[in-house]
């Protein structure tokens, strides 16, 4: 069993990176709108949005982690670091998944902030992320969270022997995706 945690802001290509590794290694991926956007039709971005999300999260984590049949899981999501709460939700699901024998793999992505703008609008990102289709919107809060929050580790944070931190600004996803696979030997 093996459970890969790809995170890092809004539109550094997490899905898609995710998509490619899916294709590579066999691991399902679950993407973080995946629980969102299925909520967001009955509560917008509301607390019913996150509490729920994270009910299903955390039950999904539980069902993969003891399964029979799966080798594994590709979890995106976006991490704020100086959030205690989002620590806390990385050490509940790596423990999900360690308490069943899992190996855990972080795979942290970057990309500067005029590309994550281009980004965000592709074809491919609006087709998978229905909350995302209002451009404005969703480019309002990408720039937001820059002032709000930290997206990205900073050198050492991370005490994982199983990490790796990409900046693929310049980088197809085909690519990222087998440095992923070669770095960890998937």
């Amino acid at each position: 069993m093996k459970l890969i945690l790809l995170f890092g802001p809004q539109a550094v290509g997490k899905m898609t990176v995710g998509q490619e590794l899916e294709k590579l290694t066999g691991l399902k991926l679950f993407h973080n709108h995946m629980t969102i956007d299925l909520l967001h039709p009955f509560f917008g971005f509301g607390p019913e949005t996150w509490k729920l999300s994270s009910t299903f999260r955390e039950a999904i984590f539980n069902e993969v982690a003891r399964s029979p049949t799966l080798s594994g899981l590709i979890f995106t999501f976006v991490w704020a670091f100086d959030m205690e709460e989002d620590w806390a939700f990385v050490e509940q699901t790596c423990k999900i998944f360690e308490s069943k024998g899992a190996d855990i793999y972080f795979v942290e992505l970057q990309a500067d902030v005029e590309t994550r703008l281009v980004r965000n609008k592709t074809p491919h990102r609006l087709e998978h992320k229905p909350t995302k289709r209002h451009i404005e919107e969703s480019e309002h809060n990408l720039k937001e969270t820059l002032v709000q929050h930290r997206l990205n580790s900073m050198k050492g944070e991370i005490k994982r022997d199983n990490y790796i931190k990409i900046d693929n600004t310049h980088k197809t996803p085909e690519a990222v995706a087998q440095m992923i696979k070669e770095k960890f030997k998937l």
